[in-house]
């Protein structure tokens, strides 16, 4: 059993039901046969390898919440969220399902929410079967978290836009064939001057300028993606004009929550394994388990990883409801990302040197880790929301 409490007879926890936990199961074989053994190879070529989006695409995994008219699984949230979590709880690399999940759950989101029938059809249709990949493009190298800040401009010409400007960390960025791009759409940009473009990789003036080297997520490619008079027609332009603000807004949400999700799966696992190592290794002729400060800080590490989980359940089943949930979602990604980083950390402190093996995962998890209170909105900006929420 793991960490969850999930499996044997046990019911599942809230908010998934016995079907939640059937998929559950179907995505922990497929992680552990054909994910988690090549890890470490795809970690050394820094990425893995592009049949792998093809693959789930076949097995359903990238349209799990995507209505069956487009090739998905009819499935909720929660399909989603039972997906992200195994990915992380036994693909042991964050990388993995950074790549896998920036193309599912924050590049076509936007296109199924607010795309028009041809735009899902160009984008969305092939983006579940694996046959594209998809990438979203905020962030520039000026504008992270301050999104109302990009400076990449679409000026209108006759029968669409021209796009310059450059865009910087885009997960999939190196080898997407969509890229779902803000930009500014007037002179002074900001909240009400932003808006939607899906650019594709074989417009003239789109560039892949570099491919970023990363303290972790080694086997996703992030990019640097340039723009030159790239021209983008009208039937590009996704959602509304000047709206794109909202579009980034209503995303937010459900990346952030994923993040949270994906969060208490890799510590089930860096649990899992510190148990399972401590009861091996010794010291002093003893195992290190009956030490009194291993079993404090395992039992300190199970304990985050309970509270972590509580909060962010009950946010993914009140969002699932419909809820306005900000307030709690920010909570959970502020929350679950400093624990997971010290999690990891105690974990490595329990392996040891044994942990700074290049091909464990220990050592890899804390560095995967450690973007978590960065990305999808910095700790500070997770504060920020909060405190609004609470009325300060």
């Amino acid at each position: 059993m793991d960490a969850s409490g999930s499996g044997g007879s046990k019911p599942p926890p809230p908010p998934f039901t016995a079907e939640h936990e059937e998929l559950r199961q179907t995505v922990r074989r497929f992680v552990e046969s054909e994910i988690e053994p090549n890890v470490a190879e795809w970690e050394e070529r820094r990425e893995f390898p592009r049949e792998l989006f093809d693959r789930c695409g076949e097995l359903g995994f990238l349209g799990l919440k995507f209505p069956d008219e487009y090739g998905g699984q009819g499935g909720s949230h929660l399909h989603d969220a039972i997906w992200v979590e195994e990915l992380s709880r036994r693909g042991a690399s964050g990388g993995v399902g950074a790549g896998l999940n920036a193309h599912t759950s924050i590049a076509m989101p936007p296109i199924f929410n607010f795309g028009d029938e041809w735009q899902k059809q160009r984008w969305l249709v092939p983006g579940i079967s694996g046959e594209k990949i998809g990438a979203l493009g905020i962030t520039e190298p000026g504008a992270g978290s301050d999104v109302a800040s990009i400076r990449t401009t679409a000026k209108k010409v006759d029968g669409g836009w021209l796009v310059n400007g450059s865009k910087t960390f885009i997960t999939n960025g190196v080898r997407c064939d969509f890229l779902v791009c803000a930009v500014k759409t007037t002179e002074a940009g900001g909240h009400g001057g932003i808006s939607f473009l899906v650019l594709e990789n074989d417009m003239d003036g789109y560039e892949v300028t570099g491919k970023l080297e990363k303290l972790g997520w080694h086997s996703s490619d992030t990019g640097e993606i340039g723009f030159e008079d790239v021209e983008v027609p009208d039937s590009h332009l996704l959602g509304q004009e000047n709206c794109g603000f909202q579009l980034i807004m209503a995303n937010f949400a459900w990346e952030r929550l994923l993040m949270s999700i994906g969060a208490i799966g890799a510590m089930d696992r860096l649990i899992e394994l510190s148990i399972e190592y401590s009861k091996q290794r010794e010291a002093f002729g003893r195992p290190i388990s009956s030490f009194q400060a291993t079993r404090h800080k395992i039992a300190d590490m199970a304990t985050s990883a309970a509270a972590s989980r509580a909060l962010t359940y009950d946010t993914l089943r009140r969002f699932e409801k419909g809820e306005t949930v900000i307030k709690e979602v920010s909570m959970c990604k502020l929350l679950t990302q400093r624990a997971l980083v010290k999690i990891a950390d105690e974990a490595l402190q329990i392996h040891g040197g044994y942990g700074y093996m290049r091909e464990y995962e220990v050592e890899r998890a804390l560095r995967d880790a450690r973007l978590g209170p960065i990305g999808g909105g910095t700790d500070e900006i997770m504060r920020e929301i909060i405190g609004k929420n609470l009325g300060l």
